[in-house]
């Protein structure tokens, strides 16, 4: 197997602190710079496998400032510069503790709640008579934050955000608006590519001038779900299963081999062979989404390449 990179120690010019989540780890820099770095981490069900996915880190940031570059005459991004294949440096932002879900079908936990009878999610409703993967007459917007106790996600509606003061409605009003813009313009690049873009999510954060930026990662598979536009009207009336572009091919793995992150039970063995397949997955996904072949980086020594790449752009910057 390839090497990975699956945890950094980094020590930057101005380094004031570090924050490491399933995925990136972000290094604060003085003078409102972060440095995010995208590991090969995976994460299903709110846990970190054991073992790293190679160039997926590198696939994942690629994919997400190319998606940036796309948007950025409509919606304003916190991005500066990608000094490195597994690095993005940018202004630092107050996050807003909501993450902006917009669904275009009627999918995943959509979908899921759907077959439980509900016909609300997240306050706002949703046609009789769908099944499963349908087009919605127009996207929704089904927000989330994190629950007040555990790390996981939990469904919110508008109102309860605005109630709760999570987010001021002047601000909301923003977000939403970008939200739109942002999955309308994510809709176009994947038609372009053979795509349906199915759902995804967006993470908004404020600047210390106290404009909106979008933040994180954007149109990644690890974020959003892509159906081949070929041959899915097809599929749908014969009641088939969409052929799908995400990282939910990982989950089902997870899940015939008995896990699903609940209590008591153990992650399955990835061994060196699967984790090969997931990698050569995730670049296609890569090719399948940006439409261009992908250049595997030099993985002999990933830190001390990340390091060099950095202290070069901030020697220059």
């Amino acid at each position: 197997m390839g090497n990975t990179i699956t945890t950094t120690n980094f020590n930057f010019p101005g380094q004031q602190s570090i924050y490491k989540g399933k995925v990136r780890e972000v290094y604060a820099l003085e003078g409102d710079v972060l440095i995010m770095v995208a590991t090969d981490r995976l994460s299903a069900f709110d846990v970190v496998m054991p073992k790293g996915i190679p160039y997926k880190g590198q696939i994942l940031n690629q994919i997400a400032t190319k998606m940036m570059e796309a948007t950025q005459d409509i919606v304003p991004n916190w991005l500066l510069a990608t000094p490195d294949p597994n690095v993005a440096i940018g202004h630092a932002c107050e996050p807003f503790k909501v993450e902006m879900v917009i669904r275009g079908y009627l999918s995943g936990h959509a979908a899921r709640e759907y077959k439980k009878g509900k016909r609300v999610l997240c306050g706002v409703p949703m046609p009789e008579g769908m099944k499963e993967n349908d087009k919605f007459p127009e996207p929704i917007i089904t927000p989330a934050t994190k629950a007040e106790k555990g790390d996981h996600d939990e469904d919110i509606s508008r109102e309860d955000i605005l109630k709760r003061g999570i987010v001021g409605e002047e601000d909301y009003l923003v977000l939403e608006k970008y939200t739109m813009a942002l999955f309308q313009r994510g809709t176009e690049i994947a038609a372009g590519r053979g795509l349906l873009l199915v759902d995804t999510k967006y993470e908004f954060g404020k600047t210390k001038e106290g404009k909106i930026v979008l933040i994180d990662e954007i149109h990644t598979p690890d974020s959003s779900r892509y159906f081949y536009a070929d041959r899915y009207q097809e599929r749908q009336d014969r009641g088939e299963p969409q052929k799908q572009l995400s990282k939910e091919f990982v989950r089902q793995w997870l899940i015939q081999n008995g896990f699903q992150g609940l209590e008591g039970q153990a992650v399955p063995e990835m061994t060196d062979e699967y984790i090969q397949t997931v990698s050569e997955r995730y670049i296609e996904l890569y090719e399948n989404i940006t439409g261009e072949t992908f250049i595997k980086a030099d993985i002999g020594n990933i830190q001390e390449r990340i390091e060099r790449n950095v202290l070069e752009y901030l020697d220059n910057s």
